[in-house]
């Protein structure tokens, strides 16, 4: 899973780096998922380094079209 989310979402220096590093910055975000108003949302921490390329990379994600069934 996170060998395509690199390409497909992510941008600058993360699209090409290390799958180590790539790893390291993606899972150890600091955020937490909430829910209310009937939606989930993805609250990150404003002191996390890596906070930019987070946001851009789910706006990626939900801009990718639905898959046909």
């Amino acid at each position: 899973m996170l060998a395509w989310t690199q390409p497909l979402l992510m941008e600058g220096e993360l699209a090409t780096a290390e799958p180590k590093k790539f790893r390291y910055r993606l899972l150890h975000a600091a955020a937490r998922i909430t829910r209310g108003g009937r939606r989930l949302r993805l609250r990150i921490a404003a002191t996390c380094p890596w906070r930019h390329e987070l946001i851009n990379a789910f706006a990626s994600l939900t801009a990718l079209p639905r898959p046909a069934t």
